[in-house]
């Protein structure tokens, strides 16, 4: 398994119940004990778990154990998205309950430790490049570079998509990209100086600009605000903590859950590709790309972490299948790629419609470019190299005020 994220985790889970032998390369360091956070903050974007997610970690037998560990529930979203005006939408009334704000390393850690317990081997390492049957990789102690022998790989290597690059094509949907910045608590864990109500509010918060859109949540590292527009659009001032406030105090409903804050404390923006990206084909004779790797989303979707799940559970599926009966490879990799495109789809078409919901700006490049379909065909161009970026989700808005992907979401109704 090559990458240690949510789908590489639980790809390697199901593989390893399945008898096989699997190796699980993560180049983040040691993982935190599951058990309890880190002693400091740690983050990592990609921060929302829908409510629909409950299913697939029951099937995977790992929903108790998520449940203990304490990530702090989302209850809803807010959205101003085709007027100014603020809508909401509570988890009560999703069948499922209510989500989550991740603790991204601690998350990915419990994965990691499971696909461990299931027999799974964890090396600290980075996936390189694959030829024939081996990968070759550089361990992260040393740097030293090693082959492995491998007769499948799973290519959870997120956007950077290391084995799937070289032999499928990938398309970019746009030019998304997102400026973000964590604000830490003002006064943690202090009962004389509490945070106020709205920097408590447990709710996703998206609001549409006339170059963009912004969003906001509370996450165990602080206050996340991000800032979504193309990249030929995106003023070079957001680079800086002074452009980035700048930029957010022109917000009508952001810059509200930001009371207490200033530009001085803020903090230097970092900033993460977040186009919607389709690798194709995305599995071939050896390997099988899942996650990032063979199916990204815009962050409005928040299907992200979702998505990684599912297809990481069905890659592992899909490898289990052709190592048990060779002359099955085929069959089982057209039903995982008709998988995929049938999640593609749905996102494609959702995507399109929470766009087209947003009018007020029809003639501001960001917005036109989302409208028309001969822009959406424009702005869909071949991939190139990119270092490797933090993977970003966002949060879900509410689907009165239809920004919202839930559409896209795939179904998974067998334990592997």
């Amino acid at each position: 398994m090559a990458g240690g994220g949510p789908a590489g985790a639980v790809a390697a889970l199901v593989l390893a119940r399945a008898g096989h032998r699997v190796v699980l390369l993560d180049d983040g360091g040691q993982s935190p004990p599951r058990a309890a956070p880190p002693a400091r903050p740690a983050f990592k974007i990609g921060e929302f778990l829908p409510p629909a997610v409950r299913p697939l970690l029951g099937d995977l037998g790992l929903l108790d154990a998520f449940l203990a560990s304490g990530h702090p529930v989302s209850t809803g979203t807010y959205a101003a998205w085709g007027s100014e005006a603020l809508h909401g939408r509570s988890h009560l009334f999703d069948p499922y309950g209510h989500g989550w704000h991740l603790d991204r390393p601690r998350f990915d850690a419990f994965l990691r430790d499971t696909a461990v317990e299931a027999g799974a081997e964890l090396r600290q390492a980075t996936a390189l490049e694959r030829i024939d049957d081996r990968l070759i990789v550089r361990e992260r102690a040393g740097a030293a570079v090693a082959e492995l022998s491998a007769r499948w790989t799973v290519d959870a290597t997120g956007r950077r998509c290391v084995i799937g690059r070289r032999s499928g094509h990938r398309r970019r949907q746009d030019r998304l990209v997102a400026a973000y910045a964590v604000f830490p608590d003002r006064h943690p864990s202090s009962p004389a100086q509490p945070a106020g109500p709205q920097d408590a509010e447990a709710r996703t918060l998206v609001e549409a600009a006339p170059h963009g859109w912004w969003y906001t949540t509370r996450i165990p590292a602080g206050r996340l605000v991000a800032h979504l527009t193309d990249a030929d659009l995106a003023d070079p001032s957001l680079r800086t903590p002074q452009g980035f406030w700048q930029a957010l105090s022109r917000t009508v409903h952001v810059r509200r859950r930001l009371t207490g804050h200033g530009p001085a404390a803020t903090p230097v923006p970092r900033w993460a590709p977040a186009h919607g990206l389709r690798l194709t084909p995305a599995a071939g004779p050896g390997w099988v790309a899942a996650g990032d790797a063979a199916l990204a989303f815009d962050p409005l979707s928040s299907q992200g972490i979702l998505t990684a799940l599912h297809t990481g559970a069905r890659a592992g599926r899909a490898v289990a299948d052709c190592l048990a009966d060779g002359g099955r490879t085929r069959t089982s990799l057209a039903d995982y790629t008709a998988f995929l495109d049938g999640i593609a789809a749905a996102y494609q078409r959702s995507h399109a419609y929470a766009y087209d919901q947003e009018r007020r700006w029809p003639l501001n490049p960001f917005w036109r470019r989302r409208r028309t379909a001969d822009g959406l065909a424009a702005a869909s161009t071949a991939d190139r190299p990119t270092a490797t970026e933090p993977r970003y989700a966002a949060a879900r808005a509410d689907r009165k005020n239809p920004v919202s992907f839930s559409a896209a979401a795939p179904t998974y109704g067998s334990r592997s």
